[in-house]
Order: structure tokens, then C-alpha cells, then sequence
């Protein structure tokens, strides 16, 4: 997969539907495109400075899993976009590279 067909997608969630989502993500983690096997971050919004009520899932995916991953997630999540995701995804990055620094 060329770097050029990954995209970004950040999900809004309720706490309160966090298992759900949970449920979920944690599907099928053998399947060929699974949430497993994608790979995705999910942040409390509270320690990333948000809206503590919200959780934020982070997925980075060719365009046809995000495709799935909108239609799978419809019910529990909100996909976020314009300066509220940019910001969002920026903290989660910042704090990842921060994470690989220290290990370094």
C-alpha cells in the first residue's frame, strides 16, 4: 500500500458508549481488515485536554477500511473533521512522538 492511499480518520465517542465501541474494535481481530489488524489509538478526551466526556478513536487506513470503518462505527461514533480533528489528531501524534523519544 503506497503512503499516498493511507488516510486519516478521528471518531468522536461517548464515554458512555465506550463498550460498544470496545465490542466493536475488538471483532473478528483475525480478519484480513480488522480494527486489529489496522491498527488504531483511542485517547480519553480528558488527558488529551478535550471534552473529558468524549473518548477520540485515531485510525490511519487505506480509504476503502475507513470506508468500513464509518459504516461498522456508525452507531457508536461521530467522524470528526476540519480544525477540531486537525487539533486532535496533532495532540495524539505530539504525544506518540513524545512516547518513542523517551524510549529512545
Amino acid at each position: 500500500m503506497k503512503q499516498s492511499d493511507i488516510m486519516e480518520r478521528l471518531y468522536e465517542v461517548a464515554l458512555d458508549k465506550k463498550s460498544a465501541l470496545t465490542k466493536i474494535l475488538e471483532s473478528d481481530p483475525y480478519a484480513e481488515e480488522s480494527f486489529a489488524r489496522v491498527g488504531y489509538r483511542i485517547r480519553d478526551g480528558a488527558s488529551l485536554g478535550e471534552d473529558k466526556n468524549k473518548i477520540y478513536l485515531f485510525i490511519s487506513a487505506s480509504e476503502s477500511f475507513i470506508k468500513k470503518a464509518d459504516v461498522a462505527l456508525k452507531d457508536v461514533a461521530t467522524p470528526l473533521t476540519g480544525e477540531t480533528a486537525e487539533r486532535i489528531i496533532g495532540k495524539i501524534k505530539a504525544e506518540e512522538e513524545s512516547a518513542e523519544q523517551g524510549l529512545g
